[in-house]
Parts: structure tokens; C-alpha cells; sequence
């Protein structure tokens, strides 16, 4: 299977709220998984961003999807420069901090160097099982608007890399610059050089905040598209919950933009992950099964 599409999210409270994709009879979270992967092939899983997540966690998952089911995981705030709170940490690694920064949202580079590295120990563990049972995609690490272009960056990224070695990783940037005239070139080189995917994305054009729409591959063995929907109005609204910032059905057309991009993608990667992002109600599933169906129309 070359081209997988999914959603972002299965337990999603919108979407279970929606009573539009899982049975009234699928109540609990690994009947909603199950149901979820007699659908789809792929799923991204978010929690991890919420929170270090569990070994445990990761064996329920292997265990209630089928061979050849892929996840793909986003990292943990932590390591991408977000701001995270001490309550996402275990609460040893939470003991560990010191007095001033308890109260204070966390950042990488703030905390002691033997923190950080069983930090990052952890997040690997927590995702072995999921490694060792064949349904790994990739580990997405997506940049906050303040991760700017610099040589300090694209050291953090080799960094990323290297504590993730054995782990595939996919790299999204929210800050527009990395693919402006001056940087993208260079942003897309680089990325090549270490073989890491670059995430492209689907989402509104024409604000300050809008990534370019460049779909480039950087790595022969994954392209990603994440769907971030077009809403132009919640787009830049400060604080907004993903329900409402990515509330967007996307049209026939607007889906169909994607199919030849996404076969052209695919003749440089041996895998093409499409997932859907615009989670509101049913939007992501019905958009994600429209998409599939499209690419399997598609006659170059």
C-alpha cells in the first residue's frame, strides 16, 4: 500500500460527538480503534503531544489494530520548542525540576541537560512497542511559529535525529520563512541531505501565518500531507481549540487538487501518508475515505 490516508485523532470529541462514523454500539476506546482500523490504514496519534506517554499505551494500540495498521505520533511539546506544563511529566521527572520552573510552562532548552535526556529515553520507550510490531509510520515533529531558520534550528533538527535514531521522523514548520525565496532551497536541501520527510500541508493561503504551498519530497521513503482545512476566518484566532481553527468540509474539488500531487509525490517515496487534520464532526473521516477514493480513480 503506497498511499495511506486517515485522520488525526480517532477519539477526536467531535467527532464522537457527531454520531456520524462510529456505531451507537462502539462506546469504549478500543472498540473505537477497532472500528476506526476495519476503515482506514492510518491514523495519527496526538495525546502524545498532550502528554509523555506510556510503553503500555502503545502495546494497546498494537494489539487492537490489525498487521500492517500503521500510527503515525506526534512528538511530545517538549521537544519542539512548546510550551508545556510540569503536569505533563511524569511526576518523577516532575520532582526532579528545579523550584522555579514547577509553576512556569517548560521549555527544552531551560531544563537540566540529565532531565532532558531521560525525557527523551522515555518518549523512545514509550514508542517501542509500537516499532517492534511493525506499525510505526513516523514520529511528526512540528515547529512552532518561533522556530525561525537559523543554523541553531537546523542543529536542533540533527539533534531531533539523533535522539530518535532507529525512529523514522517527518518534520513540519509553521514558521513561513523556512520556504520563502531566500530559505527554501535551503530548508529542502537540508532536509534531503539527512533524509527527512518534509510535512506538507493543506490550510488557508494569503495570511502571514500561511505555510507555502510546496509539496516537495525530501525523502525516498516517506511524503507526508497533512489537511489543516481552508478556514480563512478562525485561521488566526489566538487560543482557538482545533475544533474550531480546523473546522473545514473539504469540497470535491478542492480534494481533487490534491490527488495529482499526491501521485506525483508518490514516484519519489515508497510511502505517501495523507491525513486529515479538520477536525470538526464527521469532516475528517468523510474527507480522508473521499480522498482515497479519488486516488484510486486517477488515471495519469
Amino acid at each position: 500500500m503506497t498511499v495511506r490516508c486517515g485522520i488525526a485523532g480517532w477519539i477526536d470529541k467531535s467527532l464522537i460527538d457527531s454520531r456520524l462514523f462510529y456505531p451507537m454500539s462502539v462506546t469504549t476506546p478500543e472498540e473505537r480503534l477497532g472500528f476506526y482500523a476495519s476503515r482506514f490504514s492510518l491514523v495519527e496519534a496526538d495525546t502524545t503531544y498532550y502528554g509523555m506517554a506510556k510503553p503500555e499505551t502503545a502495546e494497546r494500540w498494537a494489539a487492537r489494530t490489525p498487521e500492517g495498521f500503521l500510527f503515525d505520533v506526534k512528538s511530545f511539546s517538549l521537544f519542539t520548542n512548546h510550551p508545556t506544563k510540569a503536569m505533563a511529566l511524569p511526576p518523577d521527572l516532575r520532582e526532579e525540576l528545579p523550584d522555579g520552573l514547577r509553576e512556569k510552562n517548560l521549555y527544552v532548552d531551560q531544563l537540566p541537560a540529565e532531565l532532558v535526556d531521560e525525557a527523551w529515553e522515555r518518549f523512545r520507550a514509550a514508542l517501542e512497542p509500537l516499532r517492534s510490531a511493525g506499525r510505526l509510520g513516523a514520529v511528526f515533529f512540528q515547529f512552532p511559529r518561533w522556530f525561525v531558520p537559523s543554523s541553531r534550528s537546523l542543529s536542533y533538527i540533527e539533534q531531533v535525529q539523533e535522539r530518535m535514531f532507529g525512529f523514522p521522523i517527518a518534520v513540519e514548520f509553521r514558521k513561513p520563512e523556512w520556504l520563502d525565496a531566500s530559505h527554501c532551497e535551503g530548508t529542502l536541501a537540508f532536509l534531503r541531505t539527512r533524509d527527512i520527510p518534509y510535512v506538507a500541508v493543506d490550510a488557508p493561503e494569503g495570511h502571514d501565518t500561511s505555510m507555502p504551498a510546496v509539496h516537495d519530497v525530501t525523502s525516498s521513503s516517506l511524503a507526508v500531507v497533512r489537511f489543516h482545512g481552508r478556514n480563512h476566518e478562525t485561521w488566526d484566532l489566538k487560543g482557538a481549540p482545533p475544533n474550531v481553527r480546523y473546522r473545514w468540509d473539504y469540497s470535491e474539488a478542492e480534494l481533487a487538487q490534491w490527488v495529482p500531487r499526491i501521485r506525483e509525490m508518490e514516484k519519489s517515496a515508497r510511502q505517501v501518508h495523507a491525513i486529515m487534520n479538520n477536525n470538526y464532526s464527521n469532516y475528517s473521516v468523510k474527507n480522508a475515505k473521499r480522498l482515497e477514493e479519488l486516488l484510486a480513480a486517477w488515471h495519469d
